[in-house]
């Protein structure tokens, strides 16, 4: 059970007792809750082709509003218990499952309390891939999931608030690892508004210095850098030509966890067999046609790469 502070359940009780009803919010007033279901299809491809299936995918889609030509930034701090929990559920299969993060899109120059940041909830129900975030500053964010603090929320939050504090108490989560990738996005046209399809490239991560803001991170790949992890996500089926696509280029699914892949990176636990091995992902060989692409070297290499 979460208890309230004494401060909130003072400012609570002071509301109830002047009749004040928190529900009773403006119409104008956006919600900060976003929820949605979808199912997920990812596959790992060389950057290269995933530059020539954005192109084919760009004659049937679009470019997502919010993302620029290159991409956008995406980082992930993830929680977990200390025995790991989240990560063993899905090395397991378990047919529910969820994780908590707090998620930041964009640069991570010039992060302070007062960036939006979104809480996030992510579960799996069967094949079903589940979302429920709620967008906060990154400083209440921070009071809510590292503080264990109830902080502020409307009636409508308060669900959702009180869950994500009772798993962070009940569970004893604590952040565990930050991953961040280069990610652009195509949405569907007409009879396809409900695809969308997302390129992450420069896959990295680390396992210390979780504050967003910290000015030198040791960030390294986790997944090899000439590698991109493409996702179909659709909210019923997916198109038929979307399928045919895939078969013709001869894609192959995959079932990876840039989550998993950070802690099993950094030796967290045992390498699993869904783990991206370098040795089964070697870069392409140089031909006279293509630039010379130096193969990335361990340690060293990746981590000045990675930043």
């Amino acid at each position: 059970m979460v208890f309230l502070s004494k401060a909130v359940a003072a400012r609570e009780a002071r509301a109830h007792e002047s009749g004040d009803r928190e529900d009773e919010e403006p119409l104008h007033v956006a919600s900060r809750l976003h929820a949605f279901n979808r199912f997920e299809l990812k596959y790992l491809v060389p950057v290269e082709q995933a530059a020539d299936i954005r192109d084919e995918l760009a004659q049937r889609m679009d470019r997502d509003l919010h993302s620029p030509v290159g991409g956008y930034g995406v980082w992930s701090l993830y929680y977990d218990t200390p025995q790991l929990r989240f990560y063993w559920e899905k090395i397991e299969g378990l047919k529910f499952r969820r994780k908590l993060r707090i998620r930041h899109y964009g640069d991570l120059d010039g992060v302070t309390d007062d960036s939006p940041v979104c809480v996030e909830i992510k579960q799996r129900v069967n094949r079903v891939t589940q979302k429920r975030r709620i967008t906060l500053p990154y400083g209440t964010a921070r009071r809510l999931c590292d503080g264990r603090e109830l902080v502020e929320h409307s009636a409508k939050e308060r669900a959702f608030i009180h869950e994500v504090l009772e798993l962070v108490v009940r569970l004893n989560l604590q952040p565990t690892a930050v991953t961040g990738y280069q990610r652009e996005a195509l949405v569907g046209r007409d009879a396809d508004t409900g695809l969308r399809v997302t390129f992450d490239r420069r896959v990295r991560g680390r396992d210390r210095d979780f504050h967003f803001g910290v000015e030198t991170p040791e960030n390294r790949f986790t997944i090899p850098p000439h590698m991109s992890v493409m996702e179909i996500k659709v909210n019923e089926r997916t198109p038929h030509w979307i399928t045919d696509l895939a078969a013709r280029r001869n894609l192959n699914l995959v079932r990876i966890s840039k989550y998993v892949q950070s802690i099993e990176a950094f030796g967290l636990a045992p390498r699993s067999v869904f783990h991206v091995h370098e040795s089964d992902c070697p870069p392409p060989t140089p031909t006279e046609q293509q630039p010379v692409r130096l193969p990335a070297r361990h340690d060293a290499s990746l981590k000045a790469g990675a930043k």
